[in-house]
């Protein structure tokens, strides 16, 4: 047989975008330990002011071992019955140390012109992963390693056998773990995602790649093959769309993209007549990208999305819910798994809510706050911000706090927000909340209903919770503002455009005195590539709003650029 090099290049660097496109997930459930249990996700929902960490009310001992659990599932996709679900080996092998692998001398000079990735790690860096957390981690840095020893993997990559082969996936970690000055957040946004990114060359490529001349050229093993042919049957439902700039993710038009690939009905069930000819979406031409929430804002609200759209329902359930369907998923099946994985569901939600924020003085000394700037911060906060971002009481007003030691006097001892969250129109880019219309079709989704949830287009915004506000720098809920300087800055003022960059030098790459990226000359050289570049005239990228009404009257300034910077100061210790 006389093998043509031009289709076997094609259809394997297909493979590997298959691969990187495996997709994301904040996920969910397993047997049935924990019995009789109920939470209130309903849209009349109300939850104490200062947060509701154990939603499904478990005892203590349960508590703990749930988050355990549950963190676990954030780490290892737990959906046995996942659609996308790549064959491991041949990239595996690609990347190791055989100089003869046939699959790498065939294209290791094709890959490595595009990429010059050297390991498995490498590209799975360049999706956006990040490195597990050391053992000298601690708190809220550590997570528990699968069978007990720190993989040399990246967080969030799941091997899952099927046919007879080992084949990988992406978890919830993916999307929701985030690098921050060294250390590996579990619940912290992710910066840099770049799976939807993956999706789109995934599945441009798939017409051209063929699980039948793969086998026959030995690249793939008879089980490959068969994760292969799942592969290209669930990648024909997708509606993939890039990313507008990096950073964003785009689930919104996601769902609703592959929604529009399926059929009509309360199983939204497999049409090949919709995967051909999909119907008209709102987001085909409307950019309504945002960025992933960190999980610990989560406890404080009755409402989830940057707009509120969501409701009534568990956050989990949803993101578990737009992950399958973006994964190719039959419904019913996806329901069947539910109903028996009930523990791990309670588990990853237990998670989920019980994340908590890293502080300033994890990563800076004490004495790099100035103390009394931050209480008339304190002050002009509470006058302007508290009305919607909740009060946040502080250690250095509590009758013991001459004996406290500086770290502790600089914590907050509660946090007060609403029993109901909020929605306020503050004249922020409205892309992304309009775009909610295009999903409320779901709501007549058949598994939707069994698990209560509801979308319902907002006329405005969540003003979040700003527990960790310091740390969650680029700002707004589409990163159009660089840093807290800028956000303090009346809309036609702040920068049209910036560079972004990674937190891995505290020095370099972060501005403490505006807290964000380093502008003009502080921008690091390396930042100023084009897919870091932020140009907020973009649709959906507008820096607009939050000005008037909060830090103007009537046009004017109600603080000086002092006062301003005392708020600064006072959030950094949020």
């Amino acid at each position: 047989m006389k093998i043509n090099n031009n289709k076997i290049t094609h259809s394997l660097f297909g493979l590997v975008a298959f691969c990187l496109a495996t997709s994301w997930s904040v996920v969910s459930a397993a047997d049935n330990e924990y019995q009789n249990l109920s939470s209130d996700f309903s849209i009349t929902q109300r939850i104490p002011k200062e947060g509701l960490t154990n939603r499904f009310h478990l005892s203590a001992e349960d508590f703990a071992k749930a988050v355990q659990r549950g963190r676990l599932h954030a780490i290892n996709y737990p959906v046995q019955t996942t659609k996308f679900l790549p064959p491991y080996r041949p990239l595996q092998s690609f990347f190791g140390n055989d100089p003869m692998d046939p699959l790498k001398l065939i294209i290791r000079g094709f890959i490595k012109e595009i990429t010059n990735f050297k390991s498995v790690n490498d590209l799975m860096s360049w999706v956006g992963m990040h490195p597990y957390p050391k053992e000298s981690d601690t708190g809220i840095y550590s997570v528990p390693y699968p069978n007990g020893k720190r993989p040399e993997y990246m967080l969030g990559f799941t091997q899952m056998e099927r046919y007879g082969a080992q084949g990988f996936t992406f978890s919830c970690a993916g999307c929701h773990s985030g690098s921050l000055f060294g250390k590996t957040i579990l619940g912290l946004t992710n910066r840099y995602p770049r799976a939807y990114e993956a999706f789109t060359y995934a599945h441009a490529l798939e017409p051209i790649i063929s699980s039948r001349f793969l086998s026959m050229a030995r690249i793939l093993n008879p089980g490959e093959a068969k994760m292969m042919s799942d592969l290209k049957k669930s990648l024909k439902t997708v509606g993939p769309r890039k990313p507008t700039t990096m950073g964003l993710d785009v689930s919104i038009a996601f769902t609703s993209r592959t929604l529009s690939r399926r059929n009509n009905d309360e199983w939204a069930m497999i049409s090949p007549y919709y995967q051909k000819h999909p119907r008209a979406d709102w987001n085909d031409n409307h950019v309504s990208d945002t960025k992933p929430p960190p999980w610990w804002l989560s406890k404080y609200k009755t409402k989830w999305g940057p707009d509120g759209s969501f409701v009534a329902g568990n956050p989990v359930f949803t993101n578990l819910l737009w992950n399958e369907i973006g994964r190719g998923a039959d419904l019913r099946e996806f329901d069947k798994w539910l109903d028996q994985n009930q523990e791990k569901y309670i588990e990853l939600t237990s998670a989920v809510f019980s994340s908590e924020a890293p502080l300033w003085t994890d990563f800076f000394s004490a004495d790099s706050i100035d103390l009394k700037s931050a209480q008339r911060g304190e002050n002009y906060y509470n006058e302007s911000c508290a009305r919607c971002h909740g009060t946040y009481e502080k250690n250095w007003n509590a009758a013991g706090a001459s004996a406290m030691s500086p770290v502790e006097v600089l914590k907050t001892s509660k946090v007060i927000y609403h029993e109901v969250t909020p929605i306020k129109e503050v004249g922020t880019d409205p892309m992304r909340r309009l775009a909610t219309a295009s999903i409320e079709r779901m709501n007549d989704l058949a598994i939707q209903k069994k698990y209560g949830t509801i979308f319902k287009q907002q006329t405005g915004y969540v003003p979040q919770p700003l527990v960790g506000i310091w740390a969650r720098w680029p700002y707004f809920h589409n990163n159009s503002i660089p840093s807290l300087c800028a956000l303090l800055t009346r809309a036609e003022d702040r920068p049209k455009a910036y560079y972004s960059g990674l937190a891995i030098d505290r020095n370099r790459d972060f501005d403490r005195k505006c807290n964000g990226y380093p502008m003009g000359q502080a921008t690091p050289k390396d930042w100023k590539k084009h897919d870091h570049y932020y140009d907020t005239r973009k649709q959906g990228l507008s820096n607009a709003g939050h000005d008037e009404g909060i830090f103007l009257q009537d046009g004017v300034e109600i603080y000086t650029p002092d006062q301003k910077m005392d708020i600064i100061e006072y959030l950094k210790t949020l």
